[in-house]
């Protein structure tokens, strides 16, 4: 595979938004429970609300090309976006239910974020025409 192709792969794409998603929700999750140590390790910048958007926009933006390459060069499905969105959406207002509920609010907007990119794989490999010419083409016949 070239490097051009090996770059408009969505699916690679696809995986680094679910690793990014992934660890954006575990350091939520683990960050109450690593708070006492960050004195310790002199970076207080990971408890910062600025991080956690700065890396929660990255996550979105990787989807974005990802989910929108895969909709409109492959299958033409757009509700994996529709969950990418939702999810970041919800993680972003984290905190509007309250802070005792905080960790199930950053669940769910993370498992959309993975569940959209997922599908969006998922879709991009069940296409017949993926394999040999993108979508718009294939239509065009």
């Amino acid at each position: 595979m070239s490097r051009i192709q090996d770059a408009d792969n969505p699916t690679k794409l696809d995986r680094l938004g679910i690793w990014i998603s992934s660890l954006c929700a575990l350091h939520c999750l683990a960050l109450p429970l690593l708070l006492p140590l960050i004195p310790l390790i002199g970076s207080t910048f990971f408890a910062q609300l600025w991080f956690e958007r700065t890396i929660l926009t990255i996550s979105m933006l990787i989807g974005a090309v990802a989910l929108i390459n895969g909709a409109v060069r492959y299958h033409g499905q757009y509700y994996p976006l529709v969950l990418l969105f939702s999810g970041g959406v919800i993680y972003w207002f984290k905190d509007i239910f309250g802070h005792d509920y905080e960790p199930f609010t950053i669940a769910t907007g993370a498992l959309l974020i993975v569940a959209g990119h997922w599908i969006n794989m998922r879709l991009c490999r069940q296409c017949r025409c993926c394999r040999n010419t993108v979508l718009s083409q294939h239509l065009a016949k």
